[in-house]
């Protein structure tokens, strides 16, 4: 190739072989999960006055428990993370969260005030 090119246009009309197609798409099902007892406790200790809220008792391989944390995060907008078999969510979603774990099948205690 060893012309320039000088718009989009042209570079729209390049013809490239060879390519491999794009691989199918992977099903966007959430996984299943098996129900579980959860604890839903919420704690600002040592995070600098930052309430999180935390999902413990969860028993499993760590990518479902990581699985998991996503479809909270996701469900209620905010970040976390997944530390030492906790999933740890940004803010008090604790009612939110204890009815979408109720809703999937897991029994969830709320723990504290």
């Amino acid at each position: 190739m060893s012309k320039k090119l000088n718009s989009l246009e042209e570079l729209a009309k390049i013809k490239f072989e060879n390519l491999a197609p794009d691989p199918a798409p992977l099903p966007d099902a959430e996984p299943e999960f098996q129900a579980q007892d959860l604890e839903a406790h919420f704690s600002n200790k040592g995070r600098a006055g930052k309430t999180v809220t935390l999902i413990k008792g969860f028993e499993g391989e760590v990518d479902e428990l990581k699985s998991l944390a996503k479809i909270l995060k996701n469900a209620v907008g905010v970040g976390g993370t997944v530390k030492n078999g906790e999933i740890i969510i940004q803010g008090n979603y604790r009612d939110q969260l204890i009815k979408l774990l109720q809703e999937m099948g897991h029994q969830v205690k709320r723990v504290g005030g």
